[in-house]
């Protein structure tokens, strides 16, 4: 595929993802993506011509990876605009504009941008800590992806609900920590967990990520899959996240 072609701005780099050819611009000021985005865009569930939106979307990963499982409708918000713009630029390079369109939009408001229930399927991979918890960045862009200053998680799960349509469904990734708070946030806008899976670093550690998936409608009866391991003990990934770049 010929890409198209352009200059990096000082600071910026093109990062390969190592599928599909697919690359991402970064920012070294910025927040740059972790293999959290690349696990839930392998979580969430995809049905075919799915309408789908990434709320907090950053540089655009999570859009770019749904494309290599099919994915052809694809909305990423981000409030960040520098962000935004990497996005932007990083769909024009892989050539998916057609598939993807990033918005810089503030999600807290989203009811101003879209009318309710237009998508088949919400992810997000939101700010982990309370403003309270851990130490924030002196970086704003990093500050906002990963402590609540700019939407809480009780706001990403409103905003998910409010864009899903009956039966949609909505896959985020979090911490294990905030998985009780997780799941009361979500039974009490009408998304019911369905679907949840520990995220290990190495076998025998404690999770340090979990992925959680609910269905607006649907009845109580959650399925806990087999957890999901990043590293061997020597360092190198382990089987699990290499399926992922088999092909």
């Amino acid at each position: 595929m010929k890409r198209i072609d352009f200059l990096l701005a000082d600071g910026e780099r093109l990062d390969d993802l190592q599928i599909d050819g697919l690359k991402v611009i970064q920012h070294k000021d910025q927040f740059r993506f972790s293999v959290d985005a690349v696990l839930l865009s392998h979580f969430a569930h995809l049905k075919k011509k799915s309408r789908v939106i990434d709320l907090g979307t950053g540089t655009g990963v999570i859009p770019l990876l749904l494309t290599t499982r099919g994915a052809d409708n694809i909305t990423g918000i981000e409030i960040n605009a520098v962000m935004a713009d990497l996005a932007k630029r990083s769909v024009k390079y892989n050539q998916l504009e057609d598939k993807i369109k990033i918005v810089q939009w503030d999600l807290r408001e989203i009811r101003n941008l879209f009318q309710a229930s237009m998508f088949d399927l919400v992810v997000a991979n939101p700010p982990y800590r309370p403003v309270k918890q851990g130490k924030i960045s002196e970086l704003d862009a990093v500050a906002i992806a990963r402590h609540e200053v700019s939407a809480t998680l009780e706001d990403v799960v409103m905003t998910a609900r409010y864009l899903l349509n009956m039966r949609g469904r909505f896959a985020m990734v979090h911490l294990p920590e905030r998985l009780t708070e997780i799941i009361v946030v979500m039974h009490s806008v009408g998304i019911e967990p369905k679907r949840l899976q520990f995220v290990h670093s190495k076998m025998g550690k404690k999770p340090v990520l979990v992925l959680i998936e609910g269905v607006v409608g649907a009845r109580s009866g959650l399925i806990v899959e087999k957890p999901f391991t990043i590293y061997n003990e020597d360092g190198s990934y382990h089987k699990d996240i290499m399926e992922y770049y088999a092909r």
